[in-house]
């Protein structure tokens, strides 16, 4: 049996500012994909910070306690019983509630209003498919809460799991100078790197490969995870469709198409439907979208074409299991091609899904651009990735090796030169400047 490890998590210091500047006036939603650890968290806060908590699973909690939340009349009377019930003392400002998986019990996650305005505990909710209709339908969502979302462990994080509290600070002087590493250096990042991206940042991943130090071991609970996900999808659209959408993300990436294609893969179905199917895929936080920029300036948001999209995992470890279903890993070799960088495919979409990854984790929203490479419009170029820097974009380019050509790069910087801060490509090698571009190892990406 394996060793449950506790994690320490970012997230962790957002939780105390909620905490020391709320005061109790809200109750706090942390969101996140199944599996990703926000009860681990939650759960961690409430021993830390408090004298005491009770934690509610409401996948589990008896119909005894989900009833509780039917009536709200007397909150005197509801406070006993939940500590009748969990056998714990609650402390008037020192104890906390944990209402853990909360979209399992909609009366709860309403009943959260008048819990908050009686100011006696705090709250933590936690949650997956929040905002998916069928868990909201009939019930008044609160306001009286501050949501945080809650993504795989981030590079830094993965290191500290390993035990590795020297990397990070390293890497994050050499980005702040803009200075190499060295190739020995450079070399010995990007194995760490791609262990990373293998292992993936869901927390009983990362748990298996300490705990193992086995691949293969690994790899077996990231398809636990992709089933159990595949599985909500299902509950979630019974056709099946919504989890073929989700399988074929992978095919997707590697045809270098510049959107996802739906019909390729549903043939025909209602447009409406399909909308709402990517919709309810959004919300579950087990993907990251990337939409299409039509005009490459400040304020990105409003200029989403909202039918022309990528969808990326949002965790890597999890998108290279996928994409490589089909195979039984019964020994590591394909890991060891992996780490050791000598895997013949082209592995470029497995980059720019750890890229989008930690993009993502680092605040940035998702967007790419694609314009004409010829008056025909035959042909497109495509820029990977936009993000923004006060009045500047930043173009950002990923390659899955040392390749340095980037003639979509080049054309953009003409075309928008006004608007451009740092061109950007995010590759395998060591940091360099070069004509005004900027080459960055992919392990620094989530310092952008």
């Amino acid at each position: 049996m394996m060793t449950e490890r506790v994690f320490k998590r970012k997230i962790y210091e957002v939780m105390k500012e909620w905490k020391d500047q709320r005061k109790g006036s809200t109750a706090l939603l942390i969101k996140g994909a199944r599996r990703v650890g926000k009860s681990t968290i939650a759960r961690e806060f409430g021993k830390n910070e408090y004298k005491s908590f009770i934690a509610i699973d409401f996948a589990k909690a008896s119909q005894a306690v989900k009833s509780i939340f039917d009536d709200l009349d007397n909150l005197d009377y509801t406070f006993l019983q939940l500590q009748a019930l969990y056998h714990v003392e609650l402390h008037e400002r020192e104890s906390l509630i944990i209402f853990d998986e909360v979209q399992l019990c909609p009366k709860a996650r309403q009943a959260i209003k008048y819990l908050v305005e009686d100011g006696r505990y705090d709250y933590i909710e936690t949650g997956s498919l929040l905002s998916i209709r069928k868990n909201i339908e009939g019930i008044l969502i609160p306001s009286e809460e501050t949501r945080i979302t809650m993504y795989p462990m981030d590079y830094e994080e993965f290191l500290w799991a390993t035990g590795d509290n020297q990397t990070m600070p390293l890497i994050r002087a050499a980005f702040e100078r803009r200075k190499p590493l060295g190739d020995a250096m450079h070399r010995e990042l990007m194995r760490r790197f791609r262990l990373y991206m293998l292992v993936g940042g869901m927390p009983q991943s990362v748990n298996a490969y300490l705990e193992t130090n086995n691949l293969a071991q690994t790899d077996a609970v990231k398809r636990e995870i992709i089933e159990l996900y595949i599985d909500d999808l299902r509950k979630v659209d019974l056709s099946g469709k919504a989890s073929l959408l989700f399988e074929a993300i992978p095919g997707q990436l590697a045809k270098s198409k510049t959107k996802y294609e739906p019909w390729s893969i549903l043939n025909y179905a209602n447009k409406e439907y399909v909308a709402d199917m990517f919709k309810d895929l959004e919300d579950s936080l087990v993907v990251n979208f990337s939409y299409r920029c039509t005009d490459p300036n400040v304020g990105l948001g409003l200029h989403r074409d909202i039918d022309s999209f990528k969808i990326f995992l949002s965790d890597t470890g999890l998108f290279i299991s996928l994409a490589f279903w089909d195979k039984q890993i019964t020994e590591n070799v394909l890991y060891e091609k992996l780490l050791s960088d000598k895997l013949s495919a082209d592995l470029g979409y497995v980059f720019e899904n750890v890229v989008s990854q930690m993009l993502k984790a680092a605040g940035h929203s998702l967007f790419y651009f694609t314009f004409p490479a010829d008056k025909e419009r035959k042909k497109y170029y495509e820029i990977d990735f936009l993000t923004v820097k006060g009045t500047k974009i930043n173009p950002l380019e990923v390659k899955s090796s040392s390749y340095m050509t980037h003639k979509s790069l080049d054309v953009f910087r003409e075309l928008y030169s006004s608007i451009v801060g740092c061109p950007t490509v995010i590759y395998t090698k060591d940091l360099r400047w070069e004509n005004g571009v900027l080459y960055l190892p992919v392990y620094m990406t989530g310092l952008l």
